[in-house]
């Protein structure tokens, strides 16, 4: 692949990353207004591979300049893209989910290298991410208005949908494709310009998915991305420039409260996608084997830093010991390592402090009288590893009973009764996901209702797909993403009254 300037190789040449710091790292600029641009400081910012602790690529090191910049052009570029076509836009946008599934392999490398998933866990990424481009070029062209009937004879009321304006995203790291393209897929389908920052930890894929924008033809300014190793500078900028009309967030709900708050000034529209504590139910009249199959598929996926993996499993007492016994034979049995090697099931945590939060979780919980059936230590591969673990004889006065663990660990409570589940379940601040296993059809209507979580998964543990709303209730957020629900995010709902009418 050609590079996109003079400046900078392709963020696809995958070799060159690979090498590390065997030579001198490439350098790569973020992407403002069609243009690579280095920060007005020239300051640039490491990227480390989590699994080696190599540098990886150094990385312009934006703020507010910038920032300020591509938030005045989106605005300018609005003007045109605004005006295009609902079928132009899905042209472009079909155009550009045609490259990202042209360069899965590259893309997949490039975000194992910067975030440690395993290799098939990325590139299952960017074919998700890119359902998401697939999925809103279709939904361009169906954002319907309405005609209403009117009160009154001589006027006639219609209702029509139109683009936001400018909007900005703040992504998180442990999906650093799909948690941009959710967001910026519908806001550029329906005719909004977008800027996006990326996390801290893995700006390369975004900016690879610039590099592929702008080679599908989206217009300068309508997708651009600011890299910094400040968050919450450019963070400021975005939520309270007088230019922005929509911001999008996923990420930790402390953080999420901070950025509503700055964004009141300005009457913001905002989308949050915050914090999880997904519950994991297991009845005693549950498929024990599908329900191992949903455990490990739900709470060992990115090495359980996922927003929506299981956080707590809450088994019924007459099946807890079978359930987590087998539990721990299978978590024992996965494979760990650099996600670049053959085989590899669960890769490194994203960095020191995440490893640190993790190993101080499981040393209380043993502290306080927990039992380790396996794992439990930092793995012997040393750096960010960590032993998937299964810890049984837990209760309350355990901080793994009330934080998001967002490591590999599974915790296993214990149930009596089917209302003494849902109190335990539903015992957080926190409405993301959650997962349960049933055979009883009542049981399962029942448990749904009861649940105060927005998404819930019924002998299921994978639910993620772009065909359905993604989103939380209470301190897990605000707005759904994907489905037909996520266009209606980025659009104005419009009356307009035609008087004067005479039959």
């Amino acid at each position: 692949m050609p590079t996109s300037s003079a400046s900078q190789t392709s963020l696809l040449n995958i070799d060159a990353l690979k090498a590390g710091n065997a030579g001198q790292p490439p350098k790569y600029l973020s992407y403002i207004n069609g243009q690579w641009r280095e920060a007005t400081s020239n300051k640039t910012y490491s990227i480390v591979n989590p699994a080696t602790g190599q540098v990886i690529a150094e990385v312009s090191d934006c703020g507010a300049q910038e920032t300020e910049i591509a938030i005045k052009q989106a605005a300018e570029a609005f003007k045109s893209w605004s005006k295009t076509t609902a079928k132009h836009r899905s042209q472009v946008l079909r155009k550009w989910f045609d490259l990202v599934m042209a360069h899965q392999s590259d893309i997949a490398q490039l975000m194992t290298l910067e975030c440690g998933k395993p290799l098939q866990e990325s590139l299952g990424e960017v074919a998700y991410g890119a359902s998401f481009i697939e999925w809103f070029s279709e939904e361009a062209k169906r954002a319907y208005g309405d005609i209403v009937p009117a009160p009154f004879t001589d006027r006639k009321i219609l209702v029509q949908k139109q683009a936001v304006g400018v909007c900005t995203a703040i992504t998180p790291w442990n999906f650093p494709l799909a948690m941009i393209t959710r967001k910026c897929a519908p806001a550029i389908a329906a005719g909004c310009t977008m800027v996006v920052k990326p996390a801290e930890a893995t700006p390369l894929t975004a900016l690879a998915l610039a590099e592929l924008a702008e080679q599908a033809g989206i217009p300068k300014g309508v997708f651009s991305v600011v890299t910094a190793s400040e968050g919450k500078i450019v963070g400021e900028v975005l939520t309270t420039h007088p230019l922005v009309r929509k911001i999008s967030f996923t990420g930790s709900t402390p953080v999420g409260k901070l950025l509503m708050k700055q964004s009141a000034d300005t009457v913001k529209r905002v989308s949050m996608e915050l914090g999880g504590n997904a519950p994991f139910i297991v009845f005693d009249d549950a498929d024990i084997d599908k329900a191992l199959d949903g455990a490990i598929a739900s709470k060992y996926r990115n090495t359980g830093q996922t927003c929506v993996c299981a956080n707590r499993f809450i088994v019924h007492e007459a099946v807890a010991e079978s359930f987590s016994n087998a539990l721990a034979e299978r978590s024992s049995m996965l494979k760990v390592g650099d996600g670049l090697d053959e085989g590899v099931q669960q890769g490194p945590l994203i960095n020191d402090a995440a490893l640190e939060k993790v190993k101080s979780l499981v040393t209380d919980a043993v502290e306080k009288g927990a039992k380790v059936l396996t794992g439990g230590q930092q793995h012997a591969l040393g750096g960010n590893f960590y032993q998937p673990t299964v810890l049984t004889d837990l209760d309350d006065s355990m901080a793994i009973a009330q934080e998001e663990i967002f490591g590999p660990v599974c915790p296993v409570f214990t149930f009596k009764t089917d209302q003494q589940a849902i109190e335990i379940a539903n015992s957080t601040p926190y409405g993301l996901a959650a997962y349960f296993y049933s055979q009883d059809m009542n049981r399962i209507w029942n448990v749904v209702g009861a649940l105060d979580f927005a998404m819930v998964g019924i002998n299921e543990g994978i639910i993620s797909t772009e065909l359905a709303p993604f989103g939380g209730m209470k301190e897990s957020g605000t707005g759904r993403e994907g489905s037909k629900y996520g266009l209606d995010e980025y659009l104005e709902v419009k009356y307009l009254c035609m008087g004067g009418l005479t039959n």
